[in-house]
């Protein structure tokens, strides 16, 4: 059965279409007296508006899509699910997408001119696919870049400080005394910025202490997963002289690490101290809990979000850097029980 349309509810209240469309949709000056009779038969009849009626007489779809590498990794998955909530409470729907990382595939989502009728506005973490690419595509499409993926300020892009948060989690373990940090997770080539911008932070930290890199303690991942984590760990243990802490470039590669740790017999963190990044529900849990830098994915996602709607509806804006805030969060992989 139909719900009550702006007729019904302009008949109950013996006003014009108009004003109630004027009401529902917060258009033009309404007298307080008169939203209020309208408001009341707008709750009174349990009246909803005609999204998609609503989307396509402005010529959109009321769909955005979340395209991101890998949505099996905590960290997308808890992302997009603030995407979501975000979108939602400004009346849009959310299309998610994955890449697995592969160029290819970025090209494919880009330029398939099928998918540009589906939605209104792109919120993209790339990895492979060019700033010319780019920039063809967002002449038909609004775009804003998630992750570190670097465009030199072409569009709009919403990410923590990855340097200073690198930065505060190696200051944090040499804090602790520690003089032998490792990190895992380097990607020294041309997809790995979010990695090399970490290192960067990692190398600060040590250099503002007044100490030398130990480069056997820089170790490379091809990804961030708890296997690879877990590998470079065993590397590390394996060197004559092993490190004391590891400041692991997402939380993930910090899981797989302790667990290498515990099979080794090593006591985290005691003997090792660990520090990942992201602050996914998993880590909580583990034993022991790790300390993490928690950037904060909620604003991500409001900023992000908000920042496309902006760019749908047409409200002109430069290009920026939209940077949120991040904070170290301390538990028991460094702070002990």
């Amino acid at each position: 059965m139909a719900g009550p349309t702006l007729r019904d509810v302009a008949k109950r209240a013996n006003v014009s279409i108009r004003t109630v469309s004027n009401v529902v949709n917060g258009y033009a000056p309404v007298s307080d007296e008169l939203r209020a009779r309208v408001q009341a038969v707008l709750d009174e009849l349990d009246y909803r508006p005609n999204l998609i009626a609503r989307n396509l007489k402005q010529g959109r779809t009321g769909m955005i899509a979340l395209v991101v590498p890998e949505l099996d990794v905590p960290y997308f998955a808890e992302l997009a699910r603030e995407v979501i909530t975000a979108a939602r409470a400004r009346d849009y729907v959310v299309m998610i997408d994955q890449t697995d990382g592969d160029g290819d595939r970025e090209r494919e989502l880009l330029g398939r001119e099928s998918r540009a009728t589906m939605f209104d506005g792109l919120l993209l973490s790339p990895l492979s696919v060019t700033a010319e690419e780019l920039r063809e595509r967002g002449n038909r499409i609004p775009i804003v870049l998630l992750g570190e993926h670097i465009f030199n300020g072409s569009f709009h892009h919403v990410a923590i400080d990855n340097v200073s948060a690198a930065r505060e989690a190696t200051e944090h373990l040499l804090g602790l005394g520690r003089r032998r940090v490792a990190a895992i997770g380097d990607q020294p080539y041309a997809t790995g910025e979010t990695a090399q911008l970490r290192t960067t932070g990692y190398r600060q930290a040590h250099a503002r202490a007044g100490l030398e890199v130990d480069e056997e303690l820089v170790v490379s991942t091809p990804h961030f997963h708890r296997k690879l984590g877990a590998q470079a760990m065993e590397r590390l243990l394996a060197l004559p002289e092993p490190p004391d802490a590891v400041f692991c470039y997402n939380d993930l590669l910090a899981l797989g690490a302790l667990r290498a740790l515990t099979r080794a017999g090593r006591r985290v963190p005691d003997d090792v101290a660990v520090v990942g990044v992201d602050d996914i529900e998993e880590g909580q849990f583990s034993t022991p809990s790790l300390t993490t830098v928690a950037p904060d994915k909620g604003e991500i996602a409001r900023r992000a979000v908000n920042t496309l709607l902006e760019s749908i509806t047409g409200t002109p804006s430069t290009p920026s850097e939209i940077v949120v805030p991040h904070r170290l969060i301390v538990r028991e992989s460094t702070a002990g029980h």
